[in-house]
């Protein structure tokens, strides 16, 4: 009867460690998924260092946008961008990449990169979108017309104007512009979940994509 009974215990031991096992390996492999595109050669094509991110710093979703500032869809997708952030909390990371396609457009994003400088970069892009129909008409665009609403924004002006035409800033728009062709973008926005494009363009297809990639975790 002992010996029956040691022997159940050491098969129970047994089952115990066959199951512990099983169960580090499929956690293991779900965490090398999890990480899976982080590892790929061609992840920092899709989100480089210096890019600015918005979202959960946990993320393994990656939403990669390459946008103008002075594209009038840029415009009306940031508000289904807002919303995806809100939907997918915690889920996703927007990466935010420039695609200079239109006359001002390197003016802005100069702004935008000197203002993050001064930690007011969301700011100056929901001001700079708010406004876009004043400064960026394609009839009539007047640029200088941003002077008069970012001082809303907090954001020093005068700092401003000096740090936009940092080498650094002019750097950043060389790479992005670099990549746009490697990846031969030709308009705005363009998104990338993971490095894998939307089957088309739209907010529903954009939605399906990060929602595969999220099945794939």
């Amino acid at each position: 009867m002992k010996n029956k009974t040691i022997l159940i215990v050491i098969s129970s031991a047994f089952l115990m460690g066959i199951v512990f096992f099983a169960g580090m390996n499929i956690y293991k492999n779900n965490e090398v998924k999890k990480y899976e595109f982080a590892a790929k050669d061609n992840f920092k094509l899709f989100v480089p260092e210096h890019s600015i991110r918005k979202g959960s710093a946990d993320a393994k979703i990656f939403v990669t946008e390459f946008f103008d500032p002075e594209c009038e869809t840029c415009r009306r997708f940031h508000e289904v961008n807002l919303h995806f952030l809100k939907e997918y909390d915690g889920k996703i990371q927007y990466v935010m990449r420039y695609a200079p396609f239109h006359g001002n457009s390197i003016m802005m994003i100069k702004i935008l990169e000197a203002s993050r400088k001064q930690n007011k970069y969301w700011e100056v892009l929901e001001a700079l979108y708010a406004h876009q129909p004043e400064w960026g008409n394609h009839h009539n665009p007047q640029p200088d017309l941003v002077w008069k609403f970012l001082p809303d924004t907090g954001v020093n002006i005068a700092q401003l104007k000096v740090e936009m035409e940092s080498p650094q800033i002019q750097k950043i728009i060389e790479k992005d512009l670099l990549d746009g062709k490697q990846l031969q973008i030709s308009g705005t926005p363009t998104f990338y979940v993971n490095g894998i494009p939307p089957e088309a363009f739209g907010p529903e297809y954009l939605k399906a994509a990060i929602d595969k990639a999220l099945v794939e975790l």
